[in-house]
């Protein structure tokens, strides 16, 4: 896989091979764990941006900006703390074996969804008729 990188070919799955093979579980086992690292990362420089800027600015105006651009940041980590317990448990589901399976249907997740998606647990189809069943009760 060395030889593969060092020429510039990324390994990419294809729906022709064997669903869930070594190499596409270590496909997205790097996916995953490069998505969290940028995550952590992001998350301490704006720690680390917060814990070195001041909101003192002498006008109100500037002040009530700069606290409306850190709330919105802060909201963006808050998201994203929750984003990586869930990529957490796609690599959890990696090692158990359970990675790529509809958790409603069994059913292989398609390759194209997994890869826009690596967290995805559900089939395109089980997400819609899951989306529509909330929108109902949400309605009612």
């Amino acid at each position: 896989m060395d030889s593969e990188i060092s020429l510039g070919r990324v390994y990419q799955p294809r729906a022709g091979e064997e669903f869930m093979n070594p190499k596409q579980l270590e496909h997205f086992r790097t996916k995953l764990q490069q998505w969290k690292n940028e995550i952590l990362s992001e998350a301490k420089e704006t720690l680390d941006t917060l814990q070195k800027e001041s909101l003192r600015e002498p006008d109100i105006a500037d002040r009530a900006s700069s606290e409306t651009d850190w709330s919105i940041q802060l909201r963006t980590r808050d998201r994203q703390r929750k984003l990586i317990s869930k990529i957490d448990s796609a690599l959890a589901r990696i090692d158990s074996g359970e990675y790529g399976y509809c958790e409603v249907t069994g059913e292989p997740i398609s390759l194209q969804r997994l890869d826009a998606r690596p967290i995805a647990t559900m089939t395109v189809e089980a997400q819609e008729r899951h989306e529509r069943r909330e929108k109902v009760y949400r309605d009612d």
